[in-house]
């Protein structure tokens, strides 16, 4: 499993020089590799998956503390590597095709693609939530990437920054929900934590609202679902895969993966129903207003996103076996439609239904994949959407999913959803491929057979699992089989004889093809949807509001004085640690006031130097007297015994004396030149100062004086120190042994500064400033005559205070 895992992020390093030297053939060998992912998942995950057992691995990279990358394979995680690798390698073939010879941006985007996919791979057959977080993260990378393309358009950017901005922060909400229920249930495992959820309260409550936070980002519920439309910027084949096998589908697959272990939660079953029939309702409306197809097609997966999240969240055996079915049949037929939609667009030139007519005609086998498609999105039988869908109305109808109000309100809803998802439909074929009667007939070129069949293959797959619906129960009944089955035993047939449920599916095409006719009725309802219910202008609002804030803050805090950042980071260090640390942090009982007379005569050296060091008003003053604290530091270490660390001290305090003397030659010998500093200032200064300098102090004190022994990684040292290094100081075998790399990239760190610094002075001293030497020549506390110089003298002072 880890080994297809990294083959695809391998090949996604490769394919660009592949493309620099074969063009569109890049996409072809990425195909192939999604192609032999499916066989394998298919050939020797035949006997775990399908045969009831589970196939798990572990890779551990951290051994000592525990850390590693757990996979498992199970019907859920096949169900999706199939969409996953089966959706990709057509979408790469066709990618192939729709791609102009000449395309700078063909090797980007085949290894995005290709990376895509295997962060997919990895999100769905990871069982840690670490690594699972790790390969959400990744997968919304790549689409910010995917979707913005080559940013050269605002349009782009600004899809992609959408995307980004609302995925990746339900991923931290998700992330914080992962962490909350590890700890919990008192482990990683994600599988463990479903099979033995930690009991309800406050805390598990919280947990299940951020992980359905995440999930709701991703698969584009209400009110997250505005970016999904929007990034339809991005190159057809592109939407086909992140909006029907990968990207949207991550969202649905952490709530099939948690529900069976949450699913009578009412933190989660409530949001669960509530948002996402509301999403699958309003994105119907939506995509009914739509005269775009990719726009069309997209409200639409926003629509059928929230179908499947009611579904697989529920907690019913029949609604899991049904939004498993959805799941796959989604991918199949959505994938059709977005391809179809992509030859429309590079054939005709546009996507607009109120351009397109008589295609229909001229191409009838392109047509006749499409109205299989659409079919199966509608739940016309023999399709697979329909299996999927009676099977849906099937769970709601008998009851027993959610409790029986419940049951029927959202039997309603998923009926009045399905109807105005066959109402989209057929706006979608007519619009696609009738002919009106204000245009002539398209003149267009027919697409080649290469083009057309990876648009096939998914659509003849609804076709034939629709009439074999047992194949697909071999991995949605043992999906499902998580739940405990309510009543009869339920299995997927495309003929269960005359049943209510039956009648219900008629009802809804019927509907649906009513709602069509009066489209304009639905188009104007949809129009008129109330603000508070529409999430773009809340999103428009609250990114104006921080963009403002933004600039509000920078107008204030950066205004080039060196004092103020100090300031600011003095207090954020000081309150941020203290607010989070003090609270639960006790006095230490075995406190000491001293050890030696010596240290108190010390301390107060320090003091007295710190104190009349803010005081001086000459530089060289400051400066010596802040070496006095230096050097009372150094002879604390002697006190104490660490002479190694007293010598360093010395020898530091030493070299910044020498160079402050340097570096204040070209100062003046005062403070206080140019204007007088207000009282009021000095004293805020001082405050702050004096806050940073006793939150550390006693936050210091706290710490060293709670600890109870030596932790583990100080026995080790002194253990391995002498046998190890040969050395008989532990804290010399730490610096030069075992954090070697950490001290050289500090000396490293410092050679840079050293070098930059010298770098500096020496361009100074070869440009002679004008002013310096009437600087240099105005008395102590005078004004200067020159205005450049007394805001050159005022400059220098704000920077060295």
């Amino acid at each position: 499993m880890l080994a297809a895992i990294l083959a695809h992020f391998a090949l996604a390093l490769v394919l660009p020089s592949v493309a620099q030297r074969w063009g569109r053939v890049a996409f072809v060998v990425g195909g192939v590799l999604s192609a032999v992912a499916l066989v394998v998942l298919l050939v020797f995950f035949s006997g775990g998956a399908f045969g009831g057992e589970l196939t798990q691995e572990y890779v551990a990279w951290a051994p000592a503390i525990d850390l590693g990358i757990s996979l498992r394979i199970d019907a859920l995680s096949v169900l999706l590597a199939l969409l996953v690798s089966g959706i990709g390698a057509l979408v790469l073939f066709y990618y192939g095709c729709y791609a102009k010879p000449d395309d700078p941006n063909i090797g980007r985007n085949a290894a995005l693609l290709v990376a895509f996919a295997g962060a997919m791979l990895g999100l769905v057959l990871v069982d840690d939530v670490f690594s699972f977080y790790l390969f959400w993260e990744l997968t919304t990378v790549c689409s910010f990437l995917l979707v913005g393309g080559d940013g050269r358009t605002r349009k782009a950017r600004r899809s992609a920054t959408e995307a980004l901005l609302v995925t990746a922060g339900g991923g931290l909400a998700m992330l914080l929900g992962l962490i909350l229920l590890a700890t919990a249930a008192g482990t990683v495992r994600i599988s463990e934590i479903v099979a033995d959820p930690p009991p309800g309260g406050a805390l598990v409550s919280v947990a299940v609202i951020l992980l359905l936070a995440g999930a709701f980002t991703k698969s584009a519920q209400f009110p997250f679902h505005f970016w999904l439309p929007a990034a339809m910027v991005a190159p057809t084949p592109v939407s086909a895969y992140l909006h029907a096998a990968a990207m949207v589908k991550a969202g649905v697959y952490l709530v099939a993966r948690f529900a069976p272990g949450f699913s009578s939660f009412p933190a989660w079953w409530i949001p669960v129903v509530g948002f996402g029939l509301w999403t699958m309702i309003l994105g119907a409306l939506r995509a009914l207003r739509q005269n775009d197809l990719k726009t069309l097609l997209a409200f639409g997966t926003v629509s059928q996103l929230g179908f499947l999240t009611v579904l697989v969240g529920s907690g019913g055996f029949v609604s899991a076996l049904a939004g498993a079915t959805l799941i796959l049949a989604h991918g199949l037929f959505k994938s059709t439609l977005f391809l179809v939609t992509g030859i429309i667009d590079k054939r005709a030139g546009t996507r607009d239904v109120r351009e397109l007519s008589g295609l229909g005609r001229r191409w009838p086998v392109l047509a006749g994949v499409a109205a299989l498609a659409l079919a199966s999105m509608a739940g016309v039988p023999p399709l697979l959407g329909f299996v999927g869908k009676e099977a849906a109305l099937e769970a709601y109808l008998r009851g027993g999913v959610l409790g029986g109000t419940v049951d029927v309100v959202v039997l309603i809803g998923l009926v009045v959803g399905s109807g105005l998802t066959v109402a989209y439909s057929l706006r979608f074929l007519v619009g696609a491929f009738g002919t009106r009667a204000d245009l002539p007939p398209l003149e267009v070129e027919r697409p080649g057979a290469r083009f057309v069949a990876p648009v096939l293959v998914p659509a003849l797959a609804s076709l034939v699992l629709g009439v074999v619906p047992g194949a697909v129960e071999v991995l949605a009944g043992r999906y499902a089989a998580a739940y405990p089955s309510e009543g009869v035993r339920y299995h997927l047939a495309l003929w269960h004889g005359l049943t209510p449920t039956l009648g219900l599916s008629a009802l809804v095409l019927l509907g649906g093809y009513a709602a069509y006719r009066a489209g304009w009725v639905f188009r104007t309802l949809a129009g008129r949807v109330p603000t508070a219910l529409q999430a773009e202008p809340t999103y428009h609002a609250a990114i104006g509001g921080l963009d403002r804030t933004a600039r509000w803050l920078t107008g204030r805090l950066q205004v080039g004085s060196l004092p103020v950042y100090l300031g600011v980071i003095v207090v954020t260090t000081a309150v941020v640690p203290a607010l989070g640390l003090l609270p639960g942090l006790h006095w230490p009982s075995n406190l000491r006031f001293a050890d030696s007379w010596t240290q108190p005569v010390l301390v107060s050296l320090m003091l007295a130097g710190a104190v009349t060091a803010v005081l001086a008003r000459r530089r060289l003053t400051a400066v010596l007297l802040t070496g006095l604290v230096g050097y009372s530091i150094g002879a604390l270490f002697v006190v104490e015994g660490g002479v190694d660390l007293a010598l360093a001290q010395f020898l530091v305090e030493s070299l910044t004396l020498v160079v402050f003397v340097f570096v204040l030659r070209r100062f003046p010998s005062r403070f206080s030149h140019g204007r007088p500093r207000l009282p009021s200032v000095r004293w805020i200064k001082a405050g702050i100062a004096a806050m940073g300098g006793i939150v550390v102090a006693t936050l210091a004190v706290l710490v060293s004086g709670s600890r109870d022994g030596l932790p583990q990684t100080s026995h080790e040292y002194i253990a391995r120190a002498e046998s190890e290094a040969g050395a008989t100081n532990v804290v010399n075998a730490i610096i030069v042994d075992f954090r070697a790399f950490d001290t050289l990239g500090e000396v490293v760190v410092l050679a840079v500064a050293a070098i930059g610094a010298a770098s500096l002075i020496l361009a100074a001293s070869r440009q002679p400033r004008r002013g310096d030497d009437e600087l240099a020549t105005v008395p102590d506390g005078a004004e200067p005559e020159d205005p450049g110089i007394a805001t050159t003298g005022t400059r220098q002072e704000g920077a060295t205070s």
